[in-house]
């Protein structure tokens, strides 16, 4: 098997457990998992894989750092000609740059492909690397819209590409913990969650400007309206638009929703949800003091607000667990001492970490989630952020954004995908998509 840093030695069993947990219980269909690509007998499992990143800017700088612990960086890309020359510089001179990420998919020396643009380019660039023979890690959230995710998940069930998506949770000690008293009944029977995402930021108006020559702005906006430039609309504040993604309800939610629906082990299938929105003309547009409820079809009740203590509180019969990057609190830990875990029982947690969780801070959470990735790319086997979970997921949040938008009740029907009885909701589950930059 590959070599792996020394801090990564317990990736073979957290592959084990991490799997068998996917197999029990996370949302996925049987299909998915029966997908087996045959390893590439070409190349042998010590080769270091090649690898290419899109969007380089924050989280895409971050994941391409990680990589370089498992793969060789052979090719960058960005449409911000300042951004792929600064990655050009950090990653020394062997990777090639491109604006095109096109050209990129088309290197025969590509493997892997990271990517960690804006969230409206992330389903367009899965679909065309996975059809391009790559594997791929891509940031959340993972899609723009409910429909993106339906043919995302097709494709890449088609092409039998293996996926990870960045939703690092799912490999930090404190998420998987709280799942793990979930599951195991330590808090009785799941009543409710609570999910606090924070609030979306305000601003404008911005002042709109030529588009500086270092950035292909046509590119950029993708499958977006052709808009004016604005200097605020792209970069790190491209998500308080809607336009390219959903603000906090997409952001944190990617995060947040998905550890609560991993507990829920559900689907919702009612929803409902409050805001209000910004009036400013060329400013952010993303919804002011939202909440929104969520009825899951074994019950369970999911409750999301912009306001509180950020993370994520589990409430049952017999006790109740709260859980964020920070900390995982409640009697049911407190008890571990006097009453662990049955291990044999594990779904979703890494066992060599139960009794060390100063091992698993952030950083060394996004560590593992990428070693994850790259163990699953070897085995050929399902990541821990799935495309279908991740889909579903992110899906979650945009039910809650469509649901605001409309201000009425909403009933879901998880099987099939659709808003029952609502042909004017059922038209939000897609956007119109640019000329050239369709999502196909």
């Amino acid at each position: 098997m590959m070599s792996l840093p020394a801090n990564q030695s317990s990736r073979r069993k957290f592959l084990n457990s991490t799997t068998r947990g996917l197999l029990c219980g996370a949302l996925i269909p049987p299909s998915v998992h029966s997908t087996v690509v045959a390893q590439d007998k070409s190349r042998s499992v010590n080769d270091r894989l090649g690898v290419g990143a899109i969007g380089l800017r924050y989280q895409g700088s971050v994941i391409t750092h990680k990589a370089q612990l498992y793969g060789d960086i052979v090719g960058l890309c960005d449409v911000d000609q300042h951004v792929r020359e600064q990655g050009r510089a950090s990653f020394g001179s062997t990777p090639k740059i491109y604006e095109d990420y096109r050209d990129l998919l088309n290197q025969s020396n590509v493997d892997v492909i990271l990517i960690g643009t804006p969230d409206h380019w992330h389903t367009k660039m899965v679909i065309d690397a996975c059809r391009a023979g790559k594997d791929v890690y891509c940031e959340k959230p993972l899609t723009l819209t409910i429909d993106e995710g339906k043919l995302l998940t097709e494709v890449v069930r088609e092409t039998g590409r293996v996926v990870q998506v960045g939703s690092w949770q799912r490999s930090d000690h404190r998420f998987r913990l709280a799942i793990e008293l979930v599951r195991q009944g330590r808090i009785g029977e799941l009543q409710r969650v609570d999910v606090v995402l924070g609030k979306n930021k305000v601003g404008g108006p911005f002042e709109i400007k030529q588009p500086p020559g270092n950035i292909n702005w046509d590119m950029w906006q993708g499958q977006t309206t052709d808009v004016p430039y604005m200097e605020e609309r792209c970069h790190y504040t491209f998500r308080w638009w809607y336009a390219y993604s959903g603000g906090q309800m997409t952001d944190w939610g990617a995060h947040h929703l998905d550890i609560a629906q991993w507990g829920i082990n559900s689907l919702p299938v009612e929803i409902e949800a409050t805001a209000n929105y910004p009036t400013v003309k060329n400013g952010y547009d993303v919804a002011i003091d939202f909440t929104a409820r969520y009825r899951y079809a074994n019950g369970v009740e999911m409750n999301v607000r912009d306001y509180g203590r950020n993370g994520v509180m589990f409430t049952g019969t017999e006790g109740r667990v709260f859980v964020n990057r920070g900390i995982v609190s409640g009697k049911p830990v407190e008890d571990l001492a006097a009453r662990p875990l049955s291990r044999e029982n594990f779904a979703v947690y890494d066992n060599d970490n139960l009794d060390r969780p100063e091992r698993a801070g952030k950083l060394d959470a996004i560590v593992n989630h990428m070693g994850n990735f790259f163990d699953c790319i070897r085995a050929r086997k399902p990541t821990i952020s799935d495309i279908e979970s991740q889909h579903r997921s992110v899906s979650t949040c945009h039910l809650g954004n469509i649901a605001m938008k409309l201000g009425r009740p909403l009933k879901w029907d998880p099987k099939n995908e659709v808003f029952l009885g609502d042909a004017e909701a059922n038209t939000h589950k897609s956007r119109p998509q640019r000329s050239g930059y369709e999502v196909v």
